[in-house]
């Protein structure tokens, strides 16, 4: 196991302040995370710039994300299994009502990589076109924004 850092990007800068840390964290967690467009965390929304892997340490950079804000969501349902969690919600551009079409919950992390790295999905016969994802900490769960696929 190895340690994931946020570290803060500013264009043009050349030091990247450490906003966030996870030490002892698996690789399994640390490439779900590399696979998020966004990070929340307390409140705040950051984009992901980059990611990088040095020696002992996995780091993803990102900015505050200035277009964007947390919505008040509560936690995924608490009947559902144990494991990691995401939510397809529908993408809508010009508005911040995005509506939850299912909920997941994967006992096994590669299962959950396949998902949130997947261009479409499918859910009731409709095919999902993703935008974006993201991991929200604050509500423990990732989330998959996509619009319904053009026929």
């Amino acid at each position: 196991m190895a340690r994931l850092e946020y570290r803060k990007y500013n264009e043009g800068d050349r030091e990247f302040p450490l906003l966030y840390y996870y030490d002892r964290i698996g690789r399994d967690e640390a490439a779900l995370r590399f696979a998020c467009d966004y990070f929340v965390k307390e409140g705040r929304v950051y984009e992901k710039t980059s990611c990088a892997v040095e020696a002992d340490c996995w780091v993803i950079y990102v900015k505050e994300a200035e277009d964007e804000r947390t919505m008040p969501w509560g936690k995924p349902q608490e009947g559902l299994p144990r494991g990691v969690r995401m939510e397809l919600r529908e993408y809508k551009s010009w508005t911040a009502d995005y509506r939850l079409v299912t909920t997941y919950s994967f006992a096994d992390t590669l299962e959950a990589m396949l998902h949130l790295q997947a261009n479409y999905l499918y859910v009731d016969g409709v095919e999902w076109s993703r935008t974006s994802t993201e991991i929200d900490e604050d509500r423990e769960t990732y989330v998959f924004y996509a619009e319904p696929a053009e026929g």
